[in-house]
């Protein structure tokens, strides 16, 4: 045995996400350049990704129907994925209105969420959870309230949750999408909308049924994946490195020391794999590349955060004691010249809430792989604070090693296969490039009517 995996088989994942690269580097053909790369380093990406020319977005782009497919519905009016322009920019500033509040009231809200979350386990045993699945509902919950401004009601967690929940696993691959039960939250923010129940003025540039889309896949969607995903991975890092947990855990006031290892989080484990966009006019790599219009241009969050550090793989979150996050190769939220997210305040803030609300309450422990990905979800054992486990601990983190390895060859297998079938399906869809070929760049459609939202 090998971390739980038998000798026979502990090729196979590997082999398996290989095979995914692959077919998903065919659909963008032959148009892509990858950046960082052996030929052009850090500088270059910084460069590249901050030319005014790298600000296409959707169109032009094979890997657009791949992403429209995963995003629907509503994917035309999904802030990420809208070109640059008025309605870009009408989109963008009514996402940062929302977002904005006060520090105090916000991290408060989050530790509430979460405190709810962590209300349902149990006080006076060990639990195992997949750490995305237990904190999704409470930033559900977190979300709702930041658009209606009022409490979640329980099923409307539930529709959120399940939305988020069934985009995340089509877009890792380990689920198929499920569009009726999309359906579903579209129809209740359609209702909600149109009683006038939205406190806040939405994009003029959008029809009521885009503002629905944009609500749901802008604050229903990805902030609450988004979010979920950073939660997951913090708390996955802190159980599988107890020393670092203890400071936590034993000075929760300590806020800069919870802030390096957000930025080490972060570092190691992006919440953004690749960003892509599309070139708008021709930008020059070195003296004697240009890179022509059309072009689409990957960034790798993964490969950039690995330059410029001693020991890059390695989880430290001591190195930003003496390094500054501004200085380093490090933009979990983007870069400030193109389309950065626009909850680069709100996160960091948000998620230190939520850590020491979970580490008031429960140790972390868990023997799981940790990537990139977590397509695992993050399997972890809850232990109450003040519960002496004893021997049981030993056992429990052997089982999560075992399962772990088991499920990471049946889940390849299953990724492989779902994500080949969605691939082929997005293909024949073809939702980006209809689109275009009816509402070309610089001709988006005109809002019909009531276009000042709630």
């Amino acid at each position: 045995m090998s971390g739980g995996r038998t000798a026979d088989t502990w090729w196979l994942p590997r082999a398996v996400v290989a095979l995914r690269v692959r077919i998903f580097e065919k659909v963008n053909d032959d148009r892509v350049v990858t950046l960082p790369s052996a030929a052009h380093g850090p500088e270059v990406f910084e460069r590249v990704y901050a030319h005014p020319a790298a600000n296409g977005r959707s169109a032009g782009a094979g890997l657009s129907d791949l992403f429209w497919y995963w995003l629907s519905p509503g994917s035309e009016v999904h802030q990420e994925h809208l070109e640059p322009g008025a309605r870009y920019e009408d989109v963008a500033e009514t996402t940062r209105r929302i977002l904005a509040g006060g520090s105090a009231d916000l991290a408060a809200a989050a530790a509430r969420a979460v405190a709810a979350a962590l209300d349902a386990l149990p006080a006076d045993r060990i639990s195992l959870v997949r750490l995305r699945d237990l904190v999704m509902p409470a930033w559900a919950e977190f979300c709702y309230g930041l658009v209606f401004r009022e409490p979640c009601p329980p099923h409307a967690r539930k529709l959120i949750t399940a939305h988020a929940d069934d985009v995340i696993s089509a877009l890792k691959c380990t689920g198929l999408r499920h569009p009726r039960r999309r359906a579903r939250l579209t129809a209740y923010l359609r209702e909600r909308l149109a009683a006038g129940d939205v406190p806040h003025r939405l994009p003029g540039s959008l029809s009521p049924e885009e503002q629905v889309f944009y609500l749901q896949g802008t604050f229903f969607n990805t902030a609450v994946v988004q979010l979920s995903e950073a939660t997951a991975h913090l708390l996955l890092a802190l159980a599988r490195h107890p020393r670092v947990q203890r400071r936590l855990a034993d000075a929760p006031g300590d806020d800069r020391y919870l802030t390096q290892v957000l930025d080490e989080t972060m570092r190691l484990y992006p919440l953004f794999g690749i960003a892509h966009r599309v070139t708008t006019d021709d930008i020059p790599l070195d003296a004697r590349t240009t890179l022509p219009r059309g072009s689409v241009v990957c960034f790798s969050y993964p490969d950039y955060h690995a330059t410029g550090y001693e020991r890059p793989d390695v989880f430290d979150p001591d190195r930003w004691a003496s390094l500054s996050a501004r200085d380093a190769h490090h933009i979990p939220f983007g870069v400030a010249a193109n389309r950065p997210c626009p909850a680069w305040r709100l996160s960091p803030l948000v998620l230190r809430a939520a850590v020491r609300e979970v580490l008031g309450r429960f140790r972390l422990e868990s023997a799981v792989s940790h990537t990139r990905s977590i397509p695992h979800r993050a399997p972890c054992l809850m232990v109450p604070r003040g519960l002496e486990p004893g021997r049981r601990l030993a056992p429990l983190r052997g089982f999560l090693r075992v399962r772990d390895g088991v499920e990471d060859v049946t889940r390849g297998v299953r990724q492989l296969v779902l994500g080949t079938v969605m691939v082929l399906h997005a293909r024949h869809q073809r939702p980006a490039a209809r689109y275009f070929e009816r509402f070309p760049p610089g001709r988006c459609p005109v809002a019909r009517s009531g276009g000042d939202g709630g």
